[in-house]
Parts: C-alpha cells; structure tokens; sequence
C-alpha cells in the first residue's frame, strides 16, 4: 500500500466519523489528531462532497486556502457538507447507507494572467483545473469534477459566474481567475468505518 493510498483511505475514515459523530447528543468537535498519519498534520485546503445515489448532489463543502491540518480541515468540511450546505436539508441518519464521500485535497491557486475570456478559455485544462473566480467580492469556485457535467469551456465559465452572482456572459478587466489541481478519493460512506 503507497503512502498516498493510505493517507486517502485515512481522509476518508475521518471525513466518515465526522458525520457520523454528528448524529451523537454530544458530538467531537476535532478529530483526535494523535492518531492521524504525519501528513495529514500538515496545513492543506480540501473539500468534502456527498452524492446521494438517488437524488444527486447532496451537499459539498470546502475551502480554497490552507488554514489547519488537513485531518482538521475534512473534518469540519465533512461536517458543513452534510450539516450545513445552505443549499440543502441537514443529512439525516437514514441517509447514510445511500451516500458517496468524496474527499479533495486541493494544490496551490496558481493566478491566471489573462486579459479576455478568450485567453482564459485556451489555457483551462477541462477536467483537470479547478476554478476560482473573484470580481469585487464576489467569489465561486468548480472543482475540477465539475467538467464533467459542463465539458466546455464555455458552459463552465458560463456557470462559474453564475454562482458567483454575475451574469453567464460578464467580463471585466479585473477580473481574477486562479486554477488549481485535486487529488480526490471517493467511497460509498457505507463501507467506511
């Protein structure tokens, strides 16, 4: 087993009993980060997302720049995920055995220096960058998963400044656009521990 395998299969068990613990009359508040591999005690951004395998989309949370452990970080991104999504109900406990995890352990934001929209579009990689948008403080990210429902540049963009509260065909000179890269780990949360 690679070190990167294990550390995944590690993010994973805790991203799991961050949920879980959730339902308790007292839940943790961290995990227990003397038990945790070495590298997961370094600072690291990530995002937490659940599907349901009936419904879709079930909630994904996350953050962009590295502020805490990343044990602690898809800790309480698990928990936002699955508790506090403003866009969905809180996950129930009877939910669980239906749900995916995925856990993504974002690299750097590298800023994209770009004039126009169509400079932009010829140096995203589809399916490989993640996207963050900013504009006068308006803000949304895709990760880079989100490709495969918008597989062009175009709809992606279209969609990205849409979250960000801007219209689908805005551009302005100061806009800023950074990329990033994931490394991303999925399990049915079922079979976690």
């Amino acid at each position: 087993m690679t070190t990167e395998v294990a550390s995944g299969g590690a993010l994973l068990s805790i991203a799991a009993r961050a949920i879980r613990t959730g339902f308790d009359s007292t839940p943790p508040s961290e995990p227990d980060l003397g038990e945790c591999p070495a590298g997961l005690l370094e600072p690291a951004a990530s995002f937490v997302t659940l599907t349901s395998r009936p419904l879709g989309l079930r909630g994904c949370r996350g953050m962009l720049e590295a502020r805490r452990p990343l044990a602690a970080d898809v800790w309480h991104n698990a928990r936002a995920s699955a508790f506090d999504d403003p866009r969905f109900p809180a996950v129930t406990r009877e939910e669980l055995a239906d749900l995916d995890l995925e856990v993504s352990v974002l690299g750097s934001l590298e800023p994209l220096m770009v004039r126009t929209e169509d400079e932009l579009r010829q140096v995203l990689v589809p399916g490989t960058d993640g996207v963050v948008l900013s504009w006068r403080g308006r803000r949304a990210t895709f990760l880079p998963k989100v490709w495969d429902m918008l597989p062009t540049a175009d709809l992606f963009m279209a969609q990205l400044k849409l979250k960000a509260g801007l219209p689908a065909r805005f551009w302005a000179v100061d806009v800023e656009v950074s990329r990033y890269r994931v490394r991303s780990v999925r399990a049915d949360l079922a079979t976690l521990s």
